[in-house]
């Protein structure tokens, strides 16, 4: 008998588990959060065909553009669209000595430990009226500042965690049940951790077992959360696409945080941008050949959460369904309602690109490129999606 194939591990993922995640804007005070913020928000809101929802003014929904959507409305024609929704947060202005209680500190670190990744917002713009809480312009030390004040909040948080983990060791000695052996494994864990992040580290920098993440995830560290450094540039520079501390920040970040990406931005452009009318904003971006890069931030913040969305579309609604990356068809079709989850059956399947070379689903159907896929499908960024379902599956016990 050939010996049995073993299961290939699924990688856990670090962060939330969840499809409503949020980001959030970081920087010092006075290198341009807000205006980037109101910017975003502001582009977002100009498209007139999605709903947009400001929840207060510390954090809005902003639509992921995103041509496939687009052109599903287009084809479909249906009474109701609804795309994904990205939700942005503005955090205050962090300052030195933010980790120890500086300015606020305490509180604007856990509006970050609230968020689920983060828009690191660099000054590159040298400019009189604007103030620098530093004094002189420089981004380098600007985000060495940010990413050690972030680093010792985790740092305090997780000595805190290790010490009363190290202390129901200690009573629990040699002995113990299974909730003991794995309260002994968490220390392990958290201590592993600690080390990491005293010896100058970030966590989403660290190689980590399924086990070990499953524990980091419940500790929600900042130097966990994914970020994207947003350079932002005077209108100037960005249009002549040229800065004299871009090369700088880029090598900062390959050396400090490599793997982190980074976009640079004018908020000045953006903001003059999103204050025209759409015909103006045309001219304005065709006249300097710089076209507005908030899309591209829009759709990268959105994957640096680790979500992806499939669609549903027919003559009443086109959908875009928010899941995180790798979520298997039961549980992409509990985003519907729960239901779809309890009674699936199959996911019906067709991919963008064979709907939209093919015209309908009935040539995708008889090119044979209509899928039915069962419950260990991984769903596709991009998937269409019809779910077939039985509401008389048992429910099971409830979850308490």
């Amino acid at each position: 008998m050939p010996p049995k194939k073993l299961a290939k591990e699924e990688k856990v993922m670090l962060g939330r588990p969840s499809n409503n995640l949020k980001i959030g804007v970081v920087g010092l005070p006075n290198v341009g959060k807000s205006t980037f913020f109101n910017a975003l928000t502001n582009a977002s809101a100009a498209a007139e065909n999605y709903p947009f929802c400001t929840i207060d003014p510390e954090e809005s929904r902003v639509a992921v553009p995103d041509d496939r959507f687009d052109w599903l409305v287009k084809h479909t024609k249906p009474n109701k669209v609804i795309p994904a929704f990205l939700t942005v947060i503005d955090i205050a202005g962090l300052v030195k000595g933010a980790a120890s209680g500086a300015g606020l500190g305490n509180a604007f670190l856990s509006h970050i430990k609230a968020v689920d990744a983060i828009f690191h917002v660099v000054r590159a713009f040298d400019e009189a009226d604007v103030i620098h809480v530093e004094g002189e312009l420089d981004p380098i030390r600007d985000m060495q500042i940010i990413r050690e004040e972030l680093r010792l909040k985790d740092i305090e948080f997780v000595t805190k965690q290790a010490a009363e983990l190290a202390k129901d060791a200690r009573r629990i000695g040699n002995g113990g049940n299974a909730q003991d052996k794995a309260k002994k494994e968490e220390l392990v864990t958290v201590s592993k951790v600690l080390e990491w992040i005293q010896n100058g580290n970030d966590v989403r920098h660290g190689e980590w077992t399924n086990k070990e993440i499953e524990v980091i995830n419940g500790l929600h560290l900042i130097t966990a959360k994914p970020v994207i450094y947003l350079a932002n540039l005077s209108e100037r520079d960005y249009i002549r696409k040229k800065n004299k501390w871009l090369p700088k920040i880029k090598a900062w970040i390959d050396e400090n945080s490599k793997g982190d990406m980074m976009i640079p931005y004018s908020g000045a452009y953006e903001s003059r941008l999103t204050a025209a009318s759409p015909e103006e904003k045309a001219e304005i971006e065709k006249e300097n050949n710089a076209p507005s890069v908030m899309p591209k931030i829009i759709v990268q913040g959105y994957n640096a959460l680790q979500l992806c969305y499939y669609f549903t579309a027919g003559p009443q609604e086109v959908r875009a369904w928010t899941i995180r990356k790798f979520t298997k068809a039961p549980q992409a079709a509990g985003v519907i309602h729960s239901d779809f989850e309890r009674g699936f059956i199959m996911a019906e399947v067709m991919k963008y690109n064979d709907l939209k070379e093919l015209g309908t689903e009935s040539a995708v159907k008889a090119a044979g490129k209509y899928m039915q896929k069962g419950k260990d499908y991984v769903v596709e960024d991009g998937d269409i999606i019809f779910f077939k379902f039985n509401v008389t599956a048992s429910a099971g016990p409830k979850k308490k």
